[in-house]
Formats: C-alpha cells, structure tokens, sequence
C-alpha cells in the first residue's frame, strides 16, 4: 500500500530527577551535597532509509514516545541518558509541525536525520546547587519534560522529470517504455492510483529519476480527483514533461487539455508554471493525430514539443535525451525557503513573552508561559528551601511587581498550571 502522508504526534523523553543527597561517611564531618543530576531524555529522530517509499509503518504509530532519562543517584551518581528513538523514512521526507505550521524538517539527503523533537534535560542533583554562601543545599530539580509535537509527515518523491496530464494520455506506458518501472496499464481512467517512479537512461549513459503520476483533472489542486493528493510529488522536479493525447480520440481539444493542466499547476504551486517544460504529443500514430498536432501548433506559441507514440515506442530516445540535457542545465534549488524551516536554535531561543497574567472566572490570577511553566513543573516542592528558592526565581521574572501593578492584594489566590498559592506582598 502507497501512504504518502500521515498526522502523528511525538512526546521526547522527560529528563531524570536529581537527587538530593548528603555524604555520611563515618570519618567524613560535614560532608556535605552528593546528589547526582538526571539523564537526558531520549529524543525523537528522523532518519532517511532509501530502501523505504511509504509511511504505511508510521501510518498505524499514532503516537512515538521517548523513554525517561535515568534519575541521579547518591555518592554523586548522575543518571543514564535515554537512547534516542529512531524513525527511519523514506528520502523526501517533509516534517511539518502542525501547532506552528513551520517545516521541522526536509529529509531529501542520503543518510540524512533530524531531530524531530528534544528530549529534555536532567534535573540537576543538590551537589550542582553548593555554594560558598549554601554549601549544604536541601533541593534538587525534576528532569525538564520533553518536547510535544503533533506533526504532518509527507513524502514529496525526489524526482528529476514529473509526467503530468490528464487520464489515458500515455504517462504510464512512457515510463514502462523508458525504465524498468512497470506500472499499471489499462484502457480506463484513474488506472494510476499513485506515483511511480523510473531510472531512465539517455543514449550517451546518463542517469535521471522520471516520476509518472495519477491523471490530473480540472480543479484537482483544490481536491477533484487525485491531483491534490499528488501534486506535491513534483515540486522537487527539475523539468515538467507535459503528456498530451494529441490524437483528440475521446473528443478533447489538446490545446484546452494543455491550458487545464497548466492552471492546476500553477493553482497548487505557482512555481511549478515556472519550472523548465516540453510538450510530449503522444499518440502520433493514430489517424488524426498530425492535423490536431497543426492545430495545437498554431495556439500553443514557443513551446518545446516532441512527437511520440509510447505504445510503438517512437520518438521515445530523442525525448529522453533532451530531458537528460535540461536536468543537467537546471541548477538544484531548495524546496523551502529558510523562513519556512524551523531552526532548533532560533526556535528554542526566539524572543517570545515569558509569561502571560490573566484573571480566572473565580478570580483566581492564572500564570502560563513555556518558561515559568518550565521552572514549575522541574521543581520539587518536597523542601522549604526548593519553594523558597521558587519563589524568588518569579521575582526575579518580574511577576510579583506585574500581579502588583494589575491590582493582586495580599490573600488573592495565584495559579500556575494545577498548583495554588496564596499572594504575599
């Protein structure tokens, strides 16, 4: 089965908690913190296994989870890292994070692998607090959770020529004439259910990747039909070869049909109209095909055609030729401009609010933000000095002086996520 797009969601491993520890060694007086740190959580990566063209395994993984990092241990034993989880895909590999709608990552390298979500960080154990001002510290921090993401994964095919047009134009037949690919061939519409894929070889021995795909119809960039679903498998194209049936055997005008087609390109993605093209004009062999082909001349402008008939196998070599001279003339352009693509470092530390106040129905103050929920849930409120320590990392946030100005009096109660405290000016 061809799955060529799924929605998954991803959750990184959590951290390891630190420990809070003290020496008590015999002849050891006032030995002091030995709390180890927390493993790291294992995070989520994707890596390109070219011998997979499907997602139909991650197609039943509605959800990938990290395991926990180990948690720290006495005499300064700090945790075991988790080992990250290894989701192999197909090369072209598209990741999107659906919260953000920023392109995570695009696998089109051999080997390639990203990290799709990060595991969190170890909590630190008591020994990483010591001080000369605290040199006995009674805290240590739970492991930082890991990433959440819900996610598109789509395969868009790494192609150097995309065969497109209508149904029953002959997109099949050519790339089982050129290649060893061996599609499904028959005399009805839709035969092509999904993309094929062909090496095909020019007379002088050089090598390009040729896709064949489903038969487009009008309106299938907004979803008619199977274009939609398919369209995408040649952005990465270098060069559109355009089939037409240029017999007009089932009644269509071939100059409408190569307008149509055209406009769903150009409707999908205004960059494929401007992808280098040629003008393949199947069917020469059947009866009314050369006065159709004068026609389509005359309306069509300066356009590359070539005449072909891909059941007797006619024309088929000089085609194959020229499209090795154009895939070798277009330069390798990225798929996704860099503003589309999330970058771990920018997007970890991008300027952002650090936290947010607003007033519940019950008049309670609710405190959310990614960091001072962060500070929350990796702190153990198991000792004084932890929720001391807590307390004081809010101020320095400016939250008290924010609570302050927005009118909080002594009593009112304060919420981070599930947690309630009274406010104390």
């Amino acid at each position: 089965m061809f799955v060529d797009e799924v929605e998954i969601k991803v959750e990184a491993g959590n951290g390891g908690d630190g420990c809070t520890a003290f020496r008590r060694e015999k002849y050891v007086p006032m030995g002091g913190p030995f709390g180890g740190n927390g493993g790291h959580g294992s995070d989520i990566i994707f890596k390109v296994d070219e011998g997979l063209h499907t997602l139909l395994d991650l197609r039943y993984q509605k959800l990938i989870k990290g395991k926990k990092g180990e948690n720290g241990r006495g005499k300064n034993q700090h945790g075991k890292g988790a080992e990250p989880i290894i989701i192999k895909v197909p090369q072209g590999t598209v990741v999107t994070d659906l919260e953000t709608g920023l392109i995570i990552a695009d696998l089109s390298k051999k080997d390639q692998q990203e990290i799709i979500a990060k595991g969190g960080r170890g909590g630190r154990g008591n020994t990483a607090f010591k001080t000369q001002a605290n040199p006995a510290p009674d805290y240590s921090e739970n492991g930082e959770e890991g990433e959440h993401k819900t996610l598109k994964v789509e395969v868009k095919m790494l192609a150097d020529v995309g065969l497109v047009g209508l149904p029953s134009v002959g997109k099949s037949t050519i790339i089982s004439m050129v290649s060893r690919s061996k599609p499904k061939i028959a005399a009805y519409h839709f035969t092509t259910l999904h993309p094929n894929l062909g090496v095909v070889k020019s007379s002088d021995g050089r090598s390009f990747v040729m896709a064949d795909l489903p038969g487009l119809i009008e309106g299938a960039s907004k979803g008619e039909g199977l274009g939609d679903k398919f369209l995408k498998h040649i952005e990465r194209t270098k060069v559109v070869a355009h089939v037409i049936d240029m017999s007009a055997i089932e009644g269509r005008d071939p100059y409408e049909d190569y307008v149509l087609i055209n406009k769903e390109l150009e409707e999908f993605n205004e960059k494929l109209i401007k992808k280098p093209q040629i003008i393949i004009a199947n069917k020469m062999d059947l009866p009314s095909a050369k006065e159709e082909l004068e026609k389509f001349k005359e309306k069509v402008g300066d356009v590359e055609i070539y005449e072909i008939s891909a059941a007797t196998n006619q024309g088929l070599q000089k085609v194959v030729d020229r499209l090795a001279d154009l895939v070798d003339e277009v330069p390798t352009s990225p798929l996704y401009e860099d503003s589309q693509i999330e970058s771990h470092v920018l997007y970890k530390f991008k300027k952002e609010e650090p936290f947010t106040i607003t007033r519940d129905d019950d008049d309670t103050w609710a405190i959310q933000g990614k960091e001072v929920e962060r500070i929350f849930k990796m702190t153990k409120f198991s000792s004084d000095e932890a929720a001391y320590k807590f307390a004081k990392k809010l101020t320095r946030m400016g939250i008290d002086q924010k609570l302050e100005e927005l009118g909080a009096e002594e009593g009112d109660q304060v919420r981070i996520l599930d947690f309630y405290f009274d406010y104390r000016k």
